[in-house]
């Protein structure tokens, strides 16, 4: 087992993962925005919609990263952005479809792949912390974007539109939400600068 482990996270930096992960997320990044396409087309001023589509955003990010990696280069802004808005949503997401079943919402198909998929964006952002080349500036830099996001979504109402079981706690959603990105910040700075302490 211990092997194996070893040999999946020697697996994350080759070239077939990286392009493997990338087409992955790249397709699931298309499907993301096609899945906010009425919401996207009901948001007015059409300058609040580059805020809307939160998880399909955040896995754009980390397909740029990948597409980073595989050329060779880093752009620590990018890394904390994706790193983040990445892990948040992909947890989010979780947390918002196994409430909407706790409080009666029908499992289907399409909640089932969605589930599986966001848990995988949060994973894939945990696993590639040990890359990113983060500083207190760029993660600022995240932070501030990340935060006016929760500030937009729940004071503007631009959230992503929730199961109609939680609409009437979209004020509790709210205030996890900003806790969630709070979390996101801090342990992907943490995990990121715990890795860099074992490197030359």
């Amino acid at each position: 087992m211990r092997q194996m482990w070893e040999w999946f996270c020697d697996s994350l930096g080759k070239s077939w993962f990286l392009w493997t992960l990338f087409f992955v997320n790249l397709l699931g990044t298309i499907y993301g925005f096609y899945w906010y396409k009425n919401q996207l087309a009901d948001t007015h001023p059409a300058f609040f919609r580059i805020f809307v589509p939160d998880s399909p955003t955040g896995s754009g990010l980390f397909t740029l990263v990948l597409l980073t990696y595989i050329l060779g280069r880093h752009i620590p802004v990018l890394e904390a952005l994706a790193g983040i808005t990445n892990f948040k949503y992909g947890v989010w997401a979780v947390a918002v479809i196994l409430a909407g079943w706790s409080l009666g919402n029908e499992v289907g198909a399409t909640d089932l792949m969605l589930l599986f998929s966001h848990a995988g964006m949060a994973v894939e952002s945990l696993l590639y912390t040990r890359f990113y080349k983060l500083s207190w500036l760029p993660v600022g830099i995240a932070a501030l974007w990340t935060l006016n996001n929760d500030f937009l979504d729940y004071v503007m109402d631009i959230h992503p539109w929730l199961p109609d079981e939680l609409v009437p706690y979209t004020g509790i959603v709210g205030l996890f939400t900003v806790l969630l990105s709070l979390i996101s910040i801090s342990l992907i700075w943490y995990l990121n600068v715990k890795a860099n302490q074992f490197k030359v």
